[in-house]
């Protein structure tokens, strides 16, 4: 076989890879995410516990309402936790703005709460950069399964992030995941 049908050849797989290729382009990381904060939507409780500082030990439960950003892409949790009687109300909003996700954990940073200053999805769990004053953290959202949700909630101390409160939720609505109906 001569080289020159040698070179034809190997440039027609070429072109014949490169058509597949496009055809099975990996999924944009909008489309990643999107697809992340699809699966949070509905209702959630379960269990938390403060697992540092002064009140460390002091467990809790929640309820929170999932929702998407609607066309932006992000996320909500609405809803609050309750230890014994007294109820606080607690709430997470963010969205993908010009160099990454911003928002609020709480009020932000103008309250009681912190604001989120960035973040990104990596497959089934997103991590949030979490800010106010001298405090530096992390939110943890990470999708154990489609119906159980854990939330980790850490404060930088000494370069480390130290955990300071954990809730596994479980989903109770019975929502739609992606195009799968549930019972």
């Amino acid at each position: 076989m001569s080289f020159r049908r040698i070179t034809a050849r190997v440039a027609a797989c070429g072109a014949a890879v490169a058509v597949v290729a496009g055809l099975t382009a990996p999924v944009s990381a909008n489309e990643r995410d999107r697809k992340f904060f699809d699966q949070v939507q509905g209702e959630w409780t379960g269990p938390g516990e403060i697992v540092a500082g002064k009140y460390k030990g002091t467990k809790f439960t929640c309820n929170f309402k999932g929702a998407t950003a609607g066309k932006d892409i992000g996320m909500s949790l609405d809803g609050g936790c309750r230890v014994g009687l007294f109820n606080q109300k607690m709430s997470a909003s963010f969205k993908r703005g010009g160099k990454g996700y911003t928002g609020t954990f709480m009020d932000g940073a103008v309250g009681k709460g912190l604001d989120i200053v960035g973040g990104q999805v990596q497959g089934s769990k997103v991590t949030l950069a979490l800010h106010r004053n001298d405090l530096h953290g992390a939110m943890l959202a990470r999708m154990a399964s489609e119906d159980t949700m854990n939330v980790t909630v850490s404060v930088r101390v000494d370069r480390k992030l130290v955990p300071v409160i954990g809730m596994s939720l479980k989903r109770i609505d019975g929502a739609a995941v992606g195009a799968v109906a549930r019972d």
